[in-house]
This record gives C-alpha cells, sequence and structure tokens, in this order.
C-alpha cells in the first residue's frame, strides 16, 4: 500500500539511506520472503457470545498492527507461531503482516507510518538515533540472542576449520547486515585474514548464485541451510551461532511515539510472542511443523522441523527475552570494530533506544 510521507520522514529515511545504507541487519533468510500473510483477520470485531443470562457479551475490540518482518525465516518462528495458534487474536490484536527485505526498509517504514512494529536488527535503533531526527526508535522486545546463520560448504569436509576459508570465497550478506558483521567478526577472531568474502548479492539471488557455482562457501539461513544439505548441493561447515556466541541479532522495534501512546498494544504484542515461544518448547515436532507450514509454503515438513531442532539446539529464543545491558554492549562493540558505527556515536544511556519494560510484564 502506496503511503504518501512527510517531508520530514523522507529526510530522515533518506539520510539514514546515504549513511547507513551498509547497516541493514538482523537475520533472515533469502528463500521464501514474501508479502503475503497466511489468513489474516479481516475484521475489527469478533462474534460477541452470549453470556449466562442469554444476552450477548460486549464484542472484544480487535486492534490492527501493521507489522513489517526483515525477511522471512524459521529464524523468526515464535512470532509466527503467534500468528498461527491464535495468540495475537487471544490479545486482541489483528497483525497485518509484510516482508521488508531489509532492516533499513522496516525502520524506513517506522518513520514513514506505513508499520506501527517492525523486526529488525536493533542496531537501527541506534543509527536512527545518532540522525538526531525528530524520530526515535526503541527496541522493546528481543527475539533472537544468537545469529541465525550457517556456513556450508561447496565440497565435503571431514571436518571443518576456520583457517580452511583461507584464500577461498564466502558468499555473505549484504555490508552491515548483522550476518555479515558477525561473519567478519567471526573471521578476525578465528585469525583468517585472506578469505574472499562477497557481499554485493543480493539475499534473494544469493542461493542460486551458489548453486550456479560461484563461490566455496555460503552463509545462509534456515529453513535455506537445510534445503541446500538435503538436496546435496552443499554440505554443514558451522554454526555462526554457535561460533560467535550471544548476540542481540533481531528485536521488534516501534517509535517511542507510538510506544508512548499505544502502550497496552505494544503490551500484548509483547505476550503473544512470548505465549509463542513458550508453545514451542512444549509442541510436538508435528505440531510445530503444522503451525509453520502455512508461512513456508514449498518447505516440507521434515525440513521445517530439522530447522527448529538447529535453532533450538543453539539457543536462539532466550527464556526472557530482554535486550541486556551487556548484550547491548557487544552489539556496539560489534557494529564499532565493523566500521557502521564510530566511537563517538556510541550510545552510553542504552534507555535512549532501549525501552524493555513490558518484557518485564510479561504473564503478569
Amino acid at each position: 500500500m502506496m503511503v504518501t510521507m512527510k517531508r520530514s520522514a523522507v529526510v530522515m529515511i533518506s539520510m539514514m539511506m546515504l549513511l547507513f545504507a551498509a547497516a541493514c541487519g538482523s537475520g533472515g533468510t533469502n528463500e521464501t520472503a514474501t508479502t503475503n500473510t497466511p489468513a489474516p483477520a479481516t475484521e475489527e470485531t469478533t462474534s460477541p457470545p452470549a453470556n449466562e443470562t442469554g444476552a450477548e457479551a460486549a464484542p472484544q475490540e480487535i486492534t490492527t498492527v501493521k507489522f513489517s518482518e526483515v525477511i522471512r525465516s524459521i529464524f523468526y518462528a515464535p512470532h509466527y507461531v503467534a500468528m498461527s495458534k491464535g495468540f495475537f487474536e487471544e490479545e486482541g490484536l489483528n497483525v497485518d503482516m509484510n516482508t521488508s527485505q531489509g532492516s533499513d526498509k522496516g525502520a524506513a517504514a517506522l518513520l514513514a507510518g506505513t508499520a506501527d512494529i517492525s523486526l529488525v536488527g536493533p542496531e537501527t535503533a541506534i543509527f536512527i538515533h545518532n540522525q538526531e531526527g525528530n524520530k526515535k526508535l526503541k527496541i522493546f522486545y528481543q527475539l533472537t540472542m544468537k545469529d541465525g546463520s550457517f556456513l556450508l560448504s561447496r565440497t565435503k569436509a571431514d571436518s571443518f576449520k576456520w583457517s580452511d576459508l583461507s584464500g577461498k570465497t564466502v558468499i555473505s550478506w549484504r555490508p552491515g547486515s548483522a550476518p555479515q558483521m558477525v561473519f567478519s567478526s567471526t573471521l578476525k577472531q578465528e585469525g583468517v585474514a585472506d578469505a574472499n568474502v562477497i557481499t554485493n548479492i543480493a539475499a534473494p539471488a544469493m542461493a542460486a548464485a551458489f548453486t550456479g557455482g560461484q563461490g566455496d562457501y555460503i552463509q545462509v539461513f534456515e529453513p535455506l541451510a537445510s534445503t541446500l544439505i538435503n538436496e546435496g548441493k552443499a554440505y554443514y561447515a558451522a554454526s555462526m551461532g554457535e561460533t560467535f556466541g550471544s548476540f542481540p541479532e533481531t528485536s521488534y522495534v516501534a517509535t517511542s511515539e507510538y510506544i508512548e501512546k499505544n502502550p497496552a498494544v505494544i503490551q500484548k504484542f509483547v505476550n503473544a510472542v512470548a505465549k509463542g515461544r513458550e508453545w514451542l518448547n512444549t509442541a510436538s515436532d508435528d505440531e510445530i511443523a503444522e503451525a509453520l507450514a502455512p508461512f513456508f509454503e514449498g518447505t516440507s515438513k521434515e525440513l521445517i522441523i530439522q530447522s527448529v531442532n538447529r535453532y533450538k539446539q543453539q539457543d536462539t529464543w532466550p527464556a526472557k527475552p530482554e535486550l541486556t545491558a551487556e548484550a547491548f554492549e557487544k552489539l556496539q562493540g560489534v557494529l564499532i570494530e565493523n566500521g557502521v558505527l564510530k566511537p563517538e556515536q556510541k550510545i552510553a544511556n542504552m534507555t535512549d533506544v532501549v525501552d524493555m519494560t513490558f518484557v518485564g510484564k510479561i504473564g503478569q
């Protein structure tokens, strides 16, 4: 849907794109991105049930939330579960979802008012804060605490060592994106200085480039990683999440103005996603595959289960979805190390861009 932006929003977005075009963040995937939401609710109220006297009870008010996800990936399974299992509806929310194909675009949608809430890399809130514009973004729920990408190789090896990348070509993500920065920092951490890392291939074209013969390794998310492996087109080398450790890769973000005006909506949204995460912990493989299948058409039940289990094994979704001071410090350190944040731009007071009060009220 086309929406006319106010001049101030356009200026801010233009500045963000010019100064931080490389800074898109967040894990995602390049295989099944779509702007279609499976069977969204269309009515603003639910049918009123009858009470004990036979009279109709007051209808529940339904609030529509315009939501933008960075990219479609099983990495964000708790969110899709919250949609398919009706947890958002239980909270009185109708989530109108689209896929932005980049954290920069997700942030731009918030600034322009075409999205109320976006799932993006938390670094976008830092970048917007440093633009000193009229609108600020705030992180209110930390969905993932590991990088969600996996390194695959073209040829099979008995065991993988990071030194194997010496002199090899790796298809990675665009400069400034969270998976690219995690990969770059890992190479430095492992002492690999001469890998040829390709970062100029658009996300949807990465897999095709690799299967077409380009690159010795590729860095992808689930379910694409498992798909390539099962088709015999690639071999598992390493989990970036397990190698790099704890890292706040993907967060729910909204403008400060929206949060201030709609605290009840934010709390309901947080509650629903938390229910999705808890449900994933207790549901059977078959139940999980059934819940996620509408969001990953063409992906087999077996691959969905395999993908979810990979993310569970590396503790992707934290029990308490909180962006801590320690994690925020690590995030800014990675941004500085990768040259997308100047040391003098580092945010000293994380509450300028982080509000975890809603997370603290989950279950109350």
